[in-house]
């Protein structure tokens, strides 16, 4: 039955076209039928080709036909793979392919990419060529189980240092790696060790891209919103409750001890969407340091992200000599804690006393380590007042 060739959108339609090109199948060409045969050919070639794509090959199955194709023994494969045993290993399916690995046999036998990573639409993580991935803290990144896929021993790890750390960022894409093309400022002391500060950058991102937020508006953060933020301290949870605070105005807050080599309190970091992140330590365990680092953090997103002069700040606000970044973030943090006016007439920096640091915590509803801990600062004597600045009183909201 003559049937008018159309695009094929359904079974249905598949179905009907099958049946007529079984019609027409000794149809000569350049006939009529002939060129209808050749028609529904093509129609049903173009929705197979949509409805039932192949899969790509297994990526042993691919490199054992390249071998194949251009007469290659295994030691062949020594160049792309490293030595004899880790070919025999690669190809019994005993070791998994690297992302080094991949690139070498991509670019040198020309398998594609889709099928080394058993992914269509896939593409090789570039070449990072001046990353020493070793230098990354493998151990303590092994140890806090950031590579969720990984449960091999420290040595396998630090040997596929590359394929994990590239797997791992892969969500924010390799340019993460790359620190030239990062606009971003470092407040911490010339012993800071790179390739740690990257790990943990990376690693509160993820965790913020995670967060489901509504929309942040640029402008939100004011003194008179820090100072809403900062009476939260007056509650029990006031922490926890600070953070459900950012995050309903679009602020991502995570908390993640710092790396070894750091030194960091916390980083105010602008997400590949343009949100804001701000990330604490906790590095040292008290409320005053809590508070201040985060009116510190938020500080900078208010003054310096709207503006987009960077796009990430890492503060040990153990440092002095400060830029005019820090000095404007520190003048902020200080003002939206505790109010010029309130504390010149309150006069608590110049004859201090544990009663009158209580009293003026309760009238201003604000928990007494942020009185205290000024006084603490403008003296730079961190041994009076310990009492009241709220030792081992933050970490605890966030040990889960």
């Amino acid at each position: 039955m003559k049937m008018n060739p159309k695009v094929i959108r359904n079974e249905a339609d598949y179905e009907a076209a099958l049946a007529r090109i079984d019609e027409l199948v000794e149809a000569k060409l350049g006939t009529p039928e002939g060129d209808e045969l050749d028609l529904l050919v093509t129609l049903v070639e173009m929705y197979e080709k949509a409805v039932y794509p192949i899969a790509p090959p297994d990526p042993i199955e691919a490199i054992r036909f390249r071998m194949e194709q251009m007469g290659l023994k295994q030691k062949d494969l020594i160049p792309f793979i490293g030595s004899r045993s880790k070919v025999s290993e690669v190809l019994s399916g005993q070791r998994s392919l690297s992302v080094s690995m991949m690139r070498k046999l991509h670019e040198g036998l020309g398998i594609p990419a889709e099928v080394l990573l058993k992914n269509q639409g896939s593409d090789l993580v570039p070449a990072n060529e001046c990353v020493e991935w070793k230098r990354f803290p493998i151990a303590e990144m092994v140890k806090r189980r950031w590579f969720s896929n990984f449960q091999g021993a420290l040595p396998e790890a630090k040997n596929r240092a590359e394929e994990l750390i590239g797997a791992w960022v892969r969500p924010l894409g390799p340019s993460v790696l790359q620190p030239a093309l990062l606009r971003q400022h470092v407040r911490t002391g010339s012993e800071s060790d790179p390739y740690a500060l990257a790990a943990w950058r990376i690693r509160v991102t993820l965790l913020a891209i995670e967060q489901k937020l509504p929309a942040y508006h640029p402008g939100t953060i004011t003194t008179e919103f820090l100072r809403e933020l900062v009476c939260l301290s007056f509650l029990e949870e006031g922490p926890l409750l600070a953070r459900e605070f950012l995050c309903k105005n679009g602020i991502h807050f995570i908390v993640e001890p710092h790396l070894p080599h750091t030194h960091l309190d916390g980083a105010a970091i602008r997400l590949p969407d343009g949100s804001p992140l701000v990330a604490l330590t906790l590095r040292y365990d008290r409320l005053d340091n809590f508070w201040f680092t985060l009116c510190h953090e938020l500080a900078h997103v208010a003054l310096h992200f709207d503006e987009g002069e960077t796009e990430a700040f890492f503060d040990d606000l153990d440092q002095a000599g400060l830029d005019a970044f820090e000095g404007d973030a520190d003048g902020w943090a200080t003002e939206g804690l505790i109010p010029a006016d309130s504390w010149r007439n309150a006069d608590l920096g110049r004859t201090p006393s544990e009663g009158k640091i209580l009293s003026f915590a309760r009238r201003h509803r604000i928990h007494p380590s942020i009185p205290a801990g000024r006084i603490r600062r403008e003296k730079q004597d961190y041994k009076i007042f310990s009492k009241l600045v709220g030792n081992r009183l933050a970490r605890k909201h966030f040990l889960s």
